[in-house]
C-alpha cells in the first residue's frame, strides 16, 4: 500500500484495511460525499449559494444554501454543451460540419447582451458555435446548436431534462437551452456542480473551448467572462451567467498537482454582486480548498485493497480495489489520523465479472466516519467446473 500527503506534512501511518461484512453505503447525489463533522470553516463568501466540491475524491468540501432553488441564468448552457458533446461522439455531428442559422437562433442572441454574433441564414460551422456557445456565453449559438442536435428547441429542451432525471437531479427543471429567464427554469448550486463534474468526465475533450481566453468570428473579437482564466493559471473553466434575479455566479474549476498527484476542485458561486465579485469569491473558495486540507494517496489505481474469499469459482480469491488512486482529502495535518475498513458483500459467487462492485473501503479520520469508496473486482472469476461448485455449495452450507 501506498500514501503520500500534501505539502509541509509527513507521510501517514495508514492502519492495514481490516474486513467486515456489510452493503456498501450509497454516496449522495452525483456521486458526492457529503461534509463530514470535522471539516476546516470555509471563508466568509459573499454569494447567496455556493458549493465546492472535490472532484479527485468525490467530496463536498464545503457549502451553503447549495439545495436552495436558483434562476442558473447562462449557467445553463453547461448541460447544452453536455447533449452537443455526447452528439459529437454518438457522430451525429461533427466539428467541420455547417450548420444553417435559423431566425429563432438568430433572434434569440438578439434578447440580452450574450450573443456571438451570427447572422440569420449563414452556415457556420459546429466548431465555431462551440466557441460562441463556450467563450462568448452566445445565446445565439446555443439555439443552433440545439436545432442542430435535435431538431428543434423544444425535443432539446426535453433531452436536457431527461438527462438531469438520469444523472438524478430532483430540483433542476430546464425550460430553454440558453438560460434566459423563464417561469420554472431553475436548478441549485449543488445540481449544477453535478451537471459540471458530469461534462468533466464524460467529455474531457470539451476543456480546451472552456479555457479559451478569446475568439475571433467574423472580424469580431469576443472575451471570455470567466476572469479567472486571467488571474489564475490552474484554473481551466467553466462557466459564467448573469440575470437580474441570478445575479452573478460563476462555476469555475482549477486543476494543481501536489506529492499526492493531482487534485481538481469544482466550485459554484450564485448570486454575486458583480463580475469581480464572483471571481474573488470562486477565488478564495478554491484557494482555500487547496490550502486548508493535506491529500492522502492510500492505494495505487489497479492495487489490490484486499483478497475477498470466492465460492464455486475457478480461483478461490480475487483482488478488489479501483482502476483510479484511492486518496482522501483531511483537515491539514490530520493525515497520520486515517484509517480504513473495508467491508464486503459476503459470500462472493462465481461467476464474478471484472470490475464488479462487491464491497466498500471506509475510510475513518480517527474514530470517525470519513468517506466512502466502492470496492470493484480487478479481475473476472468465472464459475469453477461442476465438481467444484458441487463441494463449495457442501461447504457454504455447513458455515
Amino acid at each position: 500500500m501506498s500514501a503520500g500527503v500534501g505539502a509541509q506534512t509527513s507521510a501517514p501511518t495508514t492502519a492495514p484495511a481490516t474486513q467486515a461484512s456489510a452493503a456498501a453505503v450509497r454516496l449522495d447525489l452525483g456521486g458526492f460525499a457529503q461534509a463530514p463533522v470535522g471539516m476546516p470553516a470555509p471563508p466568509e463568501v459573499a454569494a447567496r449559494a455556493y458549493i465546492l466540491q472535490d472532484l479527485t475524491t468525490r467530496q463536498t468540501l464545503a457549502s451553503r444554501d447549495a439545495d436552495q432553488v436558483v434562476e442558473p441564468a447562462s449557467l445553463t448552457k453547461l448541460m447544452s454543451a453536455y447533449l452537443v458533446f455526447q452528439a459529437l461522439q454518438a457522430g451525429k455531428l461533427s466539428l467541420d460540419q455547417p450548420i444553417s442559422v435559423s431566425e429563432r437562433a438568430w433572434r434569440t442572441g438578439m434578447t440580452g447582451a450574450s450573443r456571438s454574433f451570427i447572422k440569420v441564414n449563414s452556415q457556420v460551422k459546429v466548431d465555431d458555435l462551440l466557441k460562441g456557445m463556450i467563450v462568448q456565453s452566445g445565446n445565439d449559438a446555443t439555439v443552433a446548436l440545439a436545432e442542430a442536435v435535435a431538431g428543434s428547441v423544444e425535443t432539446f429542451v426535453d433531452m436536457m431534462n431527461r438527462q438531469a432525471a438520469q444523472f438524478g437531479l430532483k430540483q433542476t427543471t430546464f425550460k430553454n437551452p440558453e438560460g434566459l429567464p423563464a417561469p420554472g427554469h431553475v436548478s441549485t448550486v449543488r445540481e449544477l456542480s453535478v451537471i459540471a463534474a458530469r461534462l468533466i468526465a464524460d467529455f474531457p475533450q470539451a476543456m480546451p473551448y472552456y479555457s479559451m481566453k478569446e475568439f475571433t468570428f467574423n472580424g469580431i473579437r469576443q472575451t471570455n467572462r470567466n476572469l479567472l482564466l486571467y488571474r489564475d493559471p490552474t484554473v481551466d473553466g467553466l462557466k459564467t451567467g448573469y440575470t437580474d434575479a441570478a445575479g452573478y455566479c460563476l462555476i469555475s474549476t482549477a486543476r494543481r498537482t501536489g506529492p499526492a498527484g493531482e487534485r481538481r476542485l469544482l466550485s459554484v458561486v450564485v448570486g454575486t454582486s458583480s463580475t469581480e465579485a464572483r471571481a474573488s469569491e470562486s477565488q478564495k473558495l478554491l484557494n482555500w480548498g487547496y490550502s486548508a486540507f493535506d491529500v492522502v494517496k492510500l492505494f495505487d489505481g489497479g492495487q489490490a485493497v484486499t483478497q475477498a474469499p470466492v465460492w464455486k469459482g475457478r480461483s478461490d480469491t480475487v483482488g478488489l480495489g479501483r482502476t483510479q488512486p484511492i486518496v482522501a482529502v483531511v483537515p491539514r495535518g490530520q493525515a497520520s489520523q486515517v484509517r480504513t475498513v473495508v467491508t464486503r458483500n459476503d459470500p462472493l459467487i462465481a461467476p464474478l465479472s471484472q470490475g464488479q462492485a462487491v464491497g466498500t473501503l471506509k475510510i475513518r479520520l480517527g474514530e470517525q466516519p470519513w468517506q466512502d469508496w466502492p470496492l470493484h473486482t480487478l479481475q473476472a472469476v468465472p464459475e469453477a467446473g461442476w465438481l467444484g461448485r458441487a463441494w463449495d455449495a457442501l461447504r457454504l452450507s455447513i458455515q
